[in-house]
């Protein structure tokens, strides 16, 4: 899937399906996601995991080759850094702790009008306005596989939600449950009433502007993420290698270590 079809099933409102990957240098991931585990998208995540430009260039090259839509969160909100990761084969761009309007349209700029900038390029982003129609076509040509998705994170970021998604340009919004947990005052508690009200809000506001939903999943279940997924998501991110590998080697190696008889 390139990104624009993934575009396409976000605003069909259909699901699609991805996971989060930290350690992406290696170059066995996207084959065996290809083989063994289809799934639509790639996050790679360059805001906690070490990567440079050469390593996040050279992931999206091989994910897309696979037909894997790569989406690079990047470190911070900023122009800069999307326009690099897209310059780098990136399909789209996952942006962090988006709480203002400001910010929404500084990333939306870069990631759907490169390589517009200056004044020309807040000018369409504030009003649409272009220098002529023939830009237009070009821009929407150029970056028809650009996705850009925001994290909400924060209490300030869903109250100032709807305004941020009338700015247009973003495609899907992702909840950050760690963080968002901890700016609620209820720290990692994900069935807490206070963080199912902040769920629901989101899902609201996207479901009002026709943009995706979803979240980076803190469950260690198929079955409970289903369950939250369910409340009106799309955008489905479940877990990542990380996870996966501290989950298995929890219970597997835990298991044997007491299973294992002493000679």
């Amino acid at each position: 899937m390139r990104g624009q079809e993934l575009k396409q099933q976000l605003k069909a409102g259909k699901p699609v399906f991805g996971v989060c990957m930290e350690g992406y240098g290696q170059p066995r991931w996207p084959k065996f996601f290809a083989n063994y585990a289809p799934i639509d998208y790639v996050f790679l995540d360059s805001e906690h995991a070490p990567a440079n430009r050469e390593t996040i260039a050279w992931a999206c090259q091989c994910y897309a080759a696979y037909g894997i839509a790569p989406l690079v969160r990047i470190p911070d909100i900023s122009a800069s850094q999307a326009a690099m990761v897209l310059d780098a084969g990136a399909h789209g761009v996952i942006v962090p702790y988006l709480e203002t309007v400001e910010q929404a349209r500084e990333v939306v700029g870069a990631a759907k009008y490169r390589p517009l900038k200056g004044a020309v390029l807040a000018e369409a982003v504030a009003s649409g306005t272009f220098p002529n129609a023939e830009t237009k076509q070009y821009l929407d040509a150029r970056n028809v596989d650009s996705v850009l998705v925001a994290m909400i994170e924060s209490a300030p970021g869903i109250a100032n939600l709807p305004d941020i998604l009338a700015v247009g340009g973003i495609d899907a919004v992702m909840i950050g449950p760690h963080d968002l947990s901890i700016n609620l005052g209820v720290p990692e508690q994900y069935e807490h009433p206070r963080f199912i009200e902040a769920l629901d809000a989101v899902i609201g506001a996207c479901k009002r502007a026709g943009v995706g939903a979803g979240m980076h999943i803190p469950y260690t279940d198929a079955k409970s993420s289903a369950a939250v997924f369910n409340r009106g998501m799309t955008f489905i991110s479940f877990r990542g290698d990380t996870l996966f590998i501290a989950e298995a080697l929890r219970h597997e190696l835990g298991y044997l270590r007491s299973a294992i008889k002493t000679v």
